[in-house]
Protein backbone atom coordinates (compact mmCIF):
# COMPACT_ATOMS: atom_id res chain seq x y z
CA UNK A 1 0.00 0.00 0.00
CA UNK A 2 1.42 3.14 -0.63
CA UNK A 3 0.77 6.35 1.32
CA UNK A 4 0.09 10.04 -0.13
CA UNK A 5 0.68 13.11 2.60
CA UNK A 6 -1.72 15.74 2.82
CA UNK A 7 1.47 17.84 3.25
CA UNK A 8 -0.47 21.17 5.32
CA UNK A 9 -3.75 20.40 3.20
CA UNK A 10 -7.16 19.47 4.98
CA UNK A 11 -7.86 17.22 1.99
CA UNK A 12 -7.41 16.26 -1.85
CA UNK A 13 -9.54 16.05 -4.56
CA UNK A 14 -9.99 12.31 -5.68
CA UNK A 15 -9.25 12.87 -9.21
CA UNK A 16 -6.12 15.06 -8.08
CA UNK A 17 -5.06 12.36 -6.13
CA UNK A 18 -5.35 9.71 -8.96
CA UNK A 19 -3.12 12.40 -11.07
CA UNK A 20 -0.68 13.06 -8.46
CA UNK A 21 0.35 9.74 -7.60
CA UNK A 22 0.66 8.62 -11.54
CA UNK A 23 -2.38 6.56 -11.80
CA UNK A 24 -3.92 8.71 -14.88
CA UNK A 25 -1.90 10.97 -16.91
CA UNK A 26 -4.39 13.37 -17.31
CA UNK A 27 -7.29 15.13 -14.63
CA UNK A 28 -9.59 13.98 -17.36
CA UNK A 29 -8.95 10.67 -17.45
CA UNK A 30 -9.10 10.44 -13.89
CA UNK A 31 -12.57 11.80 -14.09
CA UNK A 32 -13.59 8.88 -16.66
CA UNK A 33 -12.67 5.89 -14.70
CA UNK A 34 -14.36 7.83 -11.60
CA UNK A 35 -17.15 8.01 -13.80
CA UNK A 36 -16.88 4.66 -14.75
CA UNK A 37 -17.24 3.48 -11.01
CA UNK A 38 -13.18 2.09 -10.92
CA UNK A 39 -12.31 3.39 -7.73
CA UNK A 40 -12.96 3.04 -4.37
CA UNK A 41 -13.06 4.87 -1.41
CA UNK A 42 -12.35 2.84 1.80
CA UNK A 43 -14.38 -0.22 0.28
CA UNK A 44 -17.37 1.99 -1.80
CA UNK A 45 -17.14 2.46 -4.99
CA UNK A 46 -17.05 6.59 -5.14
CA UNK A 47 -18.30 8.72 -8.38
CA UNK A 48 -17.79 11.68 -7.14
CA UNK A 49 -15.21 12.98 -9.02
CA UNK A 50 -14.00 15.76 -6.62
CA UNK A 51 -14.50 14.08 -3.30
CA UNK A 52 -12.81 15.27 -0.71
CA UNK A 53 -10.19 12.83 0.46
CA UNK A 54 -8.93 13.30 3.57
CA UNK A 55 -6.31 11.73 6.13
CA UNK A 56 -6.93 7.97 7.23
CA UNK A 57 -9.26 7.22 3.74
CA UNK A 58 -8.04 4.40 1.70
CA UNK A 59 -8.57 4.72 -1.70
CA UNK A 60 -8.33 1.45 -4.12
CA UNK A 61 -7.75 2.09 -7.71
CA UNK A 62 -6.78 -0.78 -10.66
CA UNK A 63 -5.57 -2.97 -7.84
CA UNK A 64 -3.41 -0.34 -6.11
CA UNK A 65 -4.57 0.87 -2.62
CA UNK A 66 -3.20 4.52 -1.37
CA UNK A 67 -3.51 5.28 2.43
CA UNK A 68 -4.12 9.29 2.79
CA UNK A 69 -1.75 10.86 5.63
CA UNK A 70 -1.91 14.53 7.64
Amino acid sequence: METLQLEGSEYIQLCDLLKTMGFCATGGEAKNVIAEGMVTVDGEVELRKRCKITAGKVVEFNGEKIQVIA
